[in-house]
């Protein structure tokens, strides 16, 4: 590989790897529960969808990712270092409350 082809950034959702090349990410407890916090801040409507810049709140998938981390947490009692335990009960409750707010400003 060129050296100017190393300075080009990664695709999307690719990150460079120790060789330079454009990869995924290496699939982690914590990437994987980042992105399920991902996935419901764009369907509270807080991030735009990428290519349209449209944002739309669909709280039934919302809470469907809230559920989804749950069972995580549940199913993963005991078995999470102290930092994947933390950042799981942080998100699952800063969603919680965004999902209550979300909810209540559409009655």
């Amino acid at each position: 590989m060129s050296e100017t082809e190393n300075c080009k950034p990664c695709p999307e959702g690719r990150i460079r790897d120790k060789a330079g090349k454009c990869v995924m990410p290496e699939v982690s407890f914590t990437s994987f529960v980042l992105s399920l916090n991902t996935t419901a801040l764009f369907h509270l409507g807080e991030l735009a969808h990428p290519e349209t810049g449209e944002r739309k709140v669909d709280l039934e998938l919302v809470k469907h990712t809230i559920d989804t981390l749950a069972l995580l947490r549940d199913k993963t009692t005991g078995n999470l270092d102290s930092a994947e335990n933390e950042l799981l009960t942080h998100i699952l409750y800063d969603l919680k409350m965004r999902f209550v707010k979300a909810r209540d400003q559409t009655r």
